[in-house]
């Protein structure tokens, strides 16, 4: 006969990757009690068992994916004034936000607009809904991003470099107008840009258009090159309005 008393031990025993062990070991003792309450039958039992044991698996997967996301705290859809940026809906960025199949069909998100209108944060806040939906992302600045790559370039590992980015579902390039006009870093971008077309989503905040891209990229060629690949599966959003940095400073001045 099974002996129960060895229960929790074989619980935590059980591989985490299948069973969650350690989860079950918690919780099988409560459940069983409610279970001989309300007279439960042992399959519903096992199932409300295992329910238990995939809630906190998933729980302790989007805190993983939230540690390793480099996401800016503070900066969620709840708290972005769209009152001062009349010129995107809450209703919009919600569906980017909650829009996981987005990721799977690769489609990139470009937001453009001046200093301080909220790219940044309305970036930020869709990357905290993709990872509720289970989706990898990863935020950077995109001057940060490059350095490492360029190091991989001159070391010739960048195909391991970039295919370590691939796990991430999205990656947030954050002022890719700050990107130095140089061979080596404007090149290691339009690769990370060419290798993430049609495989992996970008989002990428710029507050230059287009039109001044060149001043990214060494030549007209890369440029029209790296845009075209964007676009072809891309969402544009033009932010206007005032810099709320610039309003804050006001506010605070005039207190």
């Amino acid at each position: 006969m099974p002996d129960t008393a060895a229960l929790p031990t074989l619980l935590k025993a059980l591989s985490p990757e299948v069973t969650n062990g350690s989860c079950l070991a918690r919780q099988w003792e409560a459940l069983q009690e409610q279970a001989l309450h309300q007279r439960w039958t042992l399959a519903q039992y096992l199932a409300a068992l295992c329910e238990q044991a995939l809630a906190h698996r998933h729980t302790q997967r989007l805190q993983r994916y939230l540690k390793e996301s480099g996401l800016p705290t503070g900066k969620t859809l709840g708290q972005f004034d769209f009152k001062a940026c009349p010129s995107v809906t809450a209703a919009r960025i919600a569906q980017l936000a909650h829009d996981p199949d987005g990721v799977a069909r690769a489609e990139n998100l470009l937001l453009f607009g001046p200093s301080g209108v909220g790219k940044t944060h309305l970036a930020t806040a869709i990357g905290y809904g993709l990872i509720e939906h289970g989706r990898r992302v990863y935020f950077a600045a995109t001057t940060d991003l490059v350095q490492p790559l360029q190091i991989a370039k001159r070391a010739r590992r960048l195909p391991d470099a970039l295919g370590k980015l691939d796990k991430y579902g999205v990656l947030i390039l954050d002022d890719i107008g700050y990107v130095k006009k140089s061979e080596l870093e404007s090149s290691v971008l339009f690769e990370l840009i060419a290798h993430r077309y049609e495989s992996g989503s970008l989002v990428i905040t710029s507050n230059q258009p287009f039109s001044a891209w060149d001043s990214v990229f060494p030549d007209a060629i890369m440029t029209v090159a790296a845009i075209d690949r964007l676009v072809h599966h891309a969402q544009i959003i033009e932010l206007q309005g005032e810099s709320y940095r610039k309003a804050q400073s006001l506010r605070r001045r005039t207190a």
